[in-house]
């Protein structure tokens, strides 16, 4: 699991990551902490590892299709098993 953001030790001014963003990169490779990216100040972008980064995006598309399935119980939109199957059965033949 990836390591969380420490606010007061992951910033690194743009003009840093200009200068230093090779071992900025293998920084982030090897601690597997993202860093917050600063632009006069102020927070402009997170970096991250990639790995990490794809694994988030599968964990929210995951979370996504739960609170889908949530919602349609709570609605009603169940479809039982017997019906899916005839429905891809369906689609197939055709």
């Amino acid at each position: 699991m990836p390591v969380r953001l420490k606010a007061t030790e992951d910033l690194i001014a743009i003009t840093d990551l200009r200068q230093n963003s090779a071992r900025i990169v293998k920084s982030l490779r090897t601690e597997r902490r993202p860093v917050v990216i600063l632009q006069r100040g102020r927070a402009a972008a997170v970096l991250e590892n990639v790995d990490d980064y794809e694994m988030r995006l599968q964990r929210l598309e995951l979370l996504e299709a739960i609170v889908r399935g949530l919602e349609a119980t709570q609605s009603g939109k169940l479809v039982d098993n017997r019906e899916v199957m005839r429905r891809l059965k369906k689609i197939a033949v055709d």
